[in-house]
């Protein structure tokens, strides 16, 4: 495989990585319905302030959050919102996963 294509391929798994986290996963989602103030986001998620904040800053490096100064509040926004579609793709193969693993275990019956 040539080094462009590869690096590619890096850039590709850089953007998914910035993804594969429950908290990022819930933000996402979050952040489909439109922009929202950090305040928002940590109250959604449930989680600590700090940790929602390099969550955040993991997924703005990767290119998958913008985020615009509004006064005191910080706002984010889906830069790429298609993600969501990646993840209804995810959704659809955990559902397919789920009822395989169902049909096996009905044959055990």
């Amino acid at each position: 495989m040539d080094t462009a294509k590869m690096q590619i391929y890096q850039l590709k798994a850089q953007i998914i990585q910035a993804a594969a986290h429950p908290i990022r996963l819930a933000v996402i989602e979050y952040l489909a319905d439109g922009e929202q103030c950090v305040c928002d986001i940590v109250d959604y998620v449930g989680a600590q302030r700090s940790n929602v904040s390099r969550h955040l800053s993991v997924m703005l490096r990767a290119g998958v959050l913008d985020c615009r100064k509004d006064g005191l509040k910080m706002m984010y926004s889906l830069k790429t919102p298609c993600i969501v579609k990646f993840l209804s793709c995810v959704e659809q193969a955990l559902k397919e996963r789920i009822e395989g693993q169902a049909a096996i275990l009905s044959k055990m019956e």
